[in-house]
This record gives C-alpha cells, structure tokens and sequence, in this order.
C-alpha cells in the first residue's frame, strides 16, 4: 500500500487572496516541478460546489497562458472542493472524512482574524492537528495586543510554535530577501550602518486602490493596523537588525524582536509633532474619478486611510536616526521602496560650483512595481568644465533583471516561496509570536496616544501625495521625502 500523500487545505478558497494570490503561485510552483508528489489541494468554502465547478472558476480567474496549459492540467488534477463552515463541529468531522489518511497536513487560513480561533478550536476538536500538521496564519492576528493574544493563546493550546507560520508576504520578495545578502555578505556596507554614516531612513508603502469591497475589514483596522504592524515594522525590522549568529530561524528572528523592543514608544506629545493621519475624499488617480472614503463606506467614518510617523530606536547602532515611515491608499502611484539616506562629505573640496551640485550618497530598495536597489554616488560631468569641477549623481544599479536579462528569470510572487518553505518546514521567512506581539505594543501606542491627543484624519484629495502635514513631518529637520 502506498505512503500516504500530503495534504493542502486552502480555508477560504474560494476568496480573493486564494484566487489571486495563492492559486496563481502554486500554478508555477507546478509549472517549476517544485510540489511535492501526489500532494493534495483541497480548497474550503462555505458557498455550495463541486470540484469540476471549483476548477472551472479557478481556471477563469486565472486566465494563463498556453505554456502553462500543462501545468494548470497537472494543478487541476490534484484540485479538490469541500463545501464545509470549517468553524463548527459538523464542518470539522466533513473536512476530516474528506482528508482522510495525510503525510503531512497544511492549513493555510486565507480567513478573517476573527475566524482564526474558531476554526483552530473546531479543528483541534475532531483531532486534525497532531504532530504532522502545519497551521498558516495570514496577517493581521487580532486587532490589538489583547485579542492577538487571545488567538495565538488558541494556536498554542492546538500546536507548538514550530507547527505556526504566520505569513507577511512581503518577506517572500526577492529584494527583501537581497537586502539580507547586501548587508551581511557585504564588507562594503555593514562597517556604514549605523548614525556614524546614516543620516535617516524612509519606508514607503503607496498605494493607488481604494479599499473597495475590503471597508467592513479595513474600516475597523486602518492604514496603522493593516499596514504599519506586520508589512512596514517587517522592513524596518530588517533594515534595523543586529546581525544574527546565523541564517537558522530564531537566530534571525531573535534579532528582529530586539528591534522592536528598542522602538521609543508614543507619547501624546509625539503624537502630535511626529505623525500624520489621513483619510481620502474624492480626487483624480491615474486620470479617472476616484469617489471618497466615506462614500465607498456609505458613512462618516473616523479611520485613516493613511499614516505617517517618525519612529526612534533607541540602542547604540541607530541612536538619533530617524526612521520615516508613511503608507496610503488612494496615493499618485504604486510603490515600495526603502530609502537609507547617507550623511553629507564633512568637507567639500569642490568650490561654489561642487558644492551646489553634491548630494549625500543614497541607497534605495525598491520592492513595487519594480524590484531593484540602486545607490547613488557623486561623479564628475564629462567634458570640460572651465576652472571648476562640476559634479552629478549617478546610480549603481544592482538588479538582478538587468545584471542577468532572461536569465534572472521570471519575477515571482512572493507566495510561492512561503508556500514552499511551509511544505518544507522552513520559518525562517516568517513571523513569530513574540514578533507580532512586540509589533502590536508599539502600534496600540500610538494608537492610544492619538486618542489622548485627539489626532484625528485629516482630509487628502485621492490622487494626492497625502495630507496637509506629511511634507513638514520631514521638512522641518531640512530633510525631503524621496518621490
């Protein structure tokens, strides 16, 4: 009799983060020979179907093309549908008759927060988590401190933290990954890194989307919880850390929760001088009508669209860098990208001229629309110059598209690495409870303290750069957002 086969169980599979993220990547993943051998895909909804139906509205979403004709045949060949609420008993003991017999059991939770207790709880109750299970929790975990506490109390109780990977898929990007590499395989940069030779940092996190039929979840979070907690304190963790004693998991992740640690906690005073709310009223994106916040929402709502603040990290390394951190929806254009920001020469020996035309060294990580990382240096300006030497600033690019041309490959969706480092075991790439835990300290505080501040939103066209407010949050220390 053969070994059993692995099981993959999309909870939500029918959802928009199943079929535009997590189908798709397992589609390459197949296309790439890089799933396991007879492994399973069982997708969970609660709406009525079959598989043939499943595969039929799989295949229309993903609308590839005819190089990947084989691959969807293969995918679809192991694509199954359960019509179940996987949160109550019934829907529990359905699931575990259609699973059968499992090598390993994966459970990916492409749900709601609230569901995730519910869901673990029914789980565990009919007994389909044991040893050989795997439980991967989609960001954010809770609302706060205390009911992402809450939760992870339920995980514990149903498995140990090395059965838990909780995904921020960001961490899945090639040039998130890189930035590791550039720090740490590099004698050029790490003796620089640090307020000897930083002046400040940026994160950015634009958005050109409205919230659309995500209000009733974002309206109770906001920009600070969706994507200051886990995307943007995941950056700046990486930018910040230690380095660790190696690439083994906790080693890596031990050094991220001391950065968190270290972050200067919000006051009401800082609230006010050090950070920006907004929320978008109706504007022009991209030359089309946009309509405000509160229309899509249908009523007066008091959540930002849009966050930015100036985070401190008090220890040795970074003591007096300011880290500049703002995201939005509903912003000119798409893009993520990480800023380290050089100080100035001490001294320029170039005269008037030279002086005006020297600029600080840049490093700038791009992650969206594009990946790459450049930096930017000073270089003299061909030609003859007169007395003076002119000077201007030209970028190194470290691309690995442009360095490799099709060689570099196709780019992939960050998806596709977690999903296999999750059938691998491997949770280096992902989040940790006290991680996340440490990250909702910080973000409750600002939070409180925009309360006892009365810091409300402030109104931004859609289509803007943001509110009134984010300009002098950098200015005002003779420094400029990079755009």
């Amino acid at each position: 009799m053969a070994d059993p086969a692995p099981v993959l169980i999309l909870l939500g599979g029918a959802g928009d983060l199943s079929m535009r993220m997590l189908l798709p990547s397992l589609l390459h993943l197949e296309a790439d020979g890089l799933l396991p051998e007879g492994l399973r895909i069982i997708a969970v909804g609660r709406a009525e179907g079959d598989a043939k139906s499943y595969r039929r509205d799989v295949a229309a979403r993903l609308k590839e093309k005819d190089e990947l004709a084989e691959a969807w045949k293969a995918l679809s060949a192991r694509l199954d549908y359960a019509a179940v609420d996987a949160a109550t008993p019934d829907g529990a003991k359905a699931l575990k008759e259609r699973i059968g017999e499992a090598s390993l059991t994966v459970f990916y939770y492409a749900l709601s927060p609230s569901l995730f207790a519910p869901v673990t709880q029914a789980l565990s109750d009919v007994g389909l988590i044991g040893e050989t299970t795997r439980l991967v929790l989609e960001k954010p975990i809770g609302r706060d401190l205390e009911t992402s506490r809450q939760i992870n109390a339920v995980i514990a109780d149903a498995a140990n933290e090395r059965q838990v990977f909780r995904i921020d898929h960001y961490l899945g990007k090639e040039t998130v990954q890189n930035l590791i590499a550039l720090r740490f395989a590099n004698a050029l940069f790490e003796p620089l890194w640090n307020n000897l030779a930083i002046d400040h940092v940026q994160i950015t996190v634009a958005e050109t989307q409205e919230v659309g039929e995500r209000w009733r979840y974002y309206d109770d979070y906001g920009a600070i919880r969706d994507m200051l907690q886990n995307h943007m304190l995941q950056l700046l963790c990486l930018v910040a850390m230690e380095p660790p004693s190696d690439l083994e998991p906790d080693a890596v992740r031990n050094e991220k929760v001391k950065v968190l640690r270290s972050l200067r906690r919000f006051t009401a005073e800082a609230a006010r001088e050090d950070s920006v709310r907004g929320q978008y009223t109706a504007g022009t994106v991209e030359g089309q009508p946009a309509e405000s916040y509160e229309a899509e929402v249908g009523r007066p709502s008091g959540t930002e669209t849009f966050v930015a603040l100036i985070a401190w990290i008090d220890n040795w390394r970074w003591k007096g860098v300011p880290f500049y951190l703002r995201t939005g929806k509903r912003l000119p254009a798409r893009r993520t990208e990480i800023v380290i920001q050089f100080k100035a020469v001490p001294h320029s020996i170039f005269g008037p001229f030279g002086d005006r035309d020297i600029q600080a060294n840049r490093l700038v990580i791009e992650l969206q629309p594009h990946e790459d990382i450049s930096l930017t240096i000073m270089n003299k300006r061909p030609g003859l110059n007169g007395e003076h030497m002119r000077l201007q600033p030209l970028p190194l690019s470290l691309s690995l598209a442009k360095a490799l041309g099709e060689e570099g490959g196709r780019r992939r969706i960050a998806y596709e690495r977690l999903l296999l480092d999750v059938i691998r075991g491997d949770p280096t790439l992902f989040v940790r409870r006290d991680e996340v835990e440490e990250a909702w300290r910080f973000v409750d505080g600002v939070a409180d303290a925009w309360a006892e501040a009365g810091v409300e939103p402030k109104p931004y066209a859609a289509g803007s750069p943001g509110p009134a407010g984010v300009s002098g949050l950098i200015e005002r220390s003779k420094r400029q957002w990079h755009d």
